[in-house]
């Protein structure tokens, strides 16, 4: 099936006005009339939600598709954009719920698209992919059973993508110094000015500075593989396989955004995966524990590992903050969706520090060793 574009105005990322004015030369949508287009949330890309009929004039035949405009910068790099969508269609092959992308007129999976003419002329690579059921993580009170299934499913993803996903371009998963890789916490140094001064950037010090001293001189005894990166409760879809609502059953009915696709390690994903569970979350220590038994259920880890993951999830919390502090400054009209994670964030975090990595590690360690013994489902609860 080829689909194509007929002239449509669309929003680019990044600052500015510029729009994409036409797509005809990328073909996806002109084949069927477009019903509508509707803006996604998004950190520094765009998407929208494209609804098209394929009967001209009518509602019989609709299909639904993500139109996703990656930005400028990073469309700069198309080995990257290449391999993560070919990931994409791997783990769709292999049984997870991931996104498959429609290929144009040409047969390609992507293509390269120019915003308005004239000076400071941008391209940005465009993506047609299929559109995924369910409501994010976010939006439903969780449990322990769709927290343990999120944790299952990040360490089969990785291992899956570790062990039998090749590609030409994999190299460029090799990402040296970004700045979302959990091995770059240092690197929040250069950010920390956008908090100003105030207890939050005390404990954001602390962080980076424990993290130089107890985790880098670790890393390369940690299990490397590819990480997902961004396993985040607006990423992971989900919808209800019970009818029950004072027990409702989960499934992950899909997996979001691969822009964040970098080699790390096997306690890298576990990590983003538990700090991203406890952002909405009314008990959010207890999440871990969950998460961290689904995990384990697939890839157990080590002694090290574990006993850097306290480090690695204040890490992340202090990555996701700072880094939305400092986007918001330079990205005001987004600052609403950027500053998604500090209407909590900054409480959990605070939280794990006075509460200390003692005693939030034997929660965690002991919710996890309580899975040994019995099944998830018999593990319930709000979390």
């Amino acid at each position: 099936m080829f689909l194509s574009f007929a002239d449509v105005n669309l929003e680019l990322p990044g600052p500015g006005s510029q729009q994409l004015s036409s797509l005809g030369n990328h073909s996806l949508l002109a084949t069927y009339q477009v019903s509508w287009i509707r803006p996604l949330p998004s950190y520094d890309d765009q998407n929208f939600h494209v609804r098209v009929s394929r009967n001209k004039g009518g509602a019989e035949g609709a299909d639904e598709y993500v139109l996703k405009i990656t930005n400028s910068e990073d469309s700069q790099e198309p080995d990257l954009i290449e391999v993560q969508t070919q990931a994409m269609m791997f783990l769709s092959a292999e049984g997870f719920p991931s996104a498959t992308p429609y290929l144009t007129k040409d047969g390609n999976i992507m293509s390269l698209e120019s915003g308005d003419t004239g000076p400071g002329d941008k391209k940005y690579m465009v993506r047609l992919l299929t559109y995924l059921p369910g409501v994010p993580v976010a939006k439903i009170a969780t449990n322990a059973q769709i927290l343990y299934e999120i944790g299952k499913l990040a360490a089969g993803l990785d291992k899956a993508l570790s062990e039998k996903f090749h590609h030409p371009s994999v190299k460029s998963l090799h990402r040296g110094q970004f700045i979302w890789n959990l091995a770059n916490v240092p690197l929040l140094d250069q950010y920390i000015y956008a908090l100003g001064q105030n207890k939050y950037r005390e404990v954001v010090e602390q962080v980076i500075e424990q993290f130089k001293g107890k985790v880098i001189p670790k890393l390369s005894s940690f299990r490397a593989c590819i990480n997902h990166g961004d396993l985040n409760d607006h990423n992971i879809l989900v919808d209800s396989s019970s009818a029950s609502l004072e027990n409702p059953q989960y499934r992950v009915s899909g997996i979001l955004d691969f822009g964040d696709m970098s080699y790390g390690y096997y306690v890298f994903e576990v990590a983003i995966a538990i700090m991203y569970m406890m952002i909405e979350s009314t008990d959010p220590l207890s999440v871990g524990g969950h998460v961290l038994a689904g995990f384990e259920s697939v890839v157990p880890l080590t002694e090290e590992e574990r006993g850097a993951l306290f480090l690695l999830v204040s890490g992340r919390f202090s990555q996701s903050l700072v880094i939305a502090a400092h986007t918001a400054l330079l990205y005001p009209e987004n600052k609403e969706y950027l500053m998604i994670t500090a209407k909590t964030g900054w409480k959990h975090l605070m939280t794990m520090f006075e509460v200390g990595q003692e005693a939030v590690e034997k929660t965690w360690f002991e919710t996890a060793e309580a899975y040994t013994n019995r099944a998830p489902a018999q593990q319930m609860g709000g979390c």
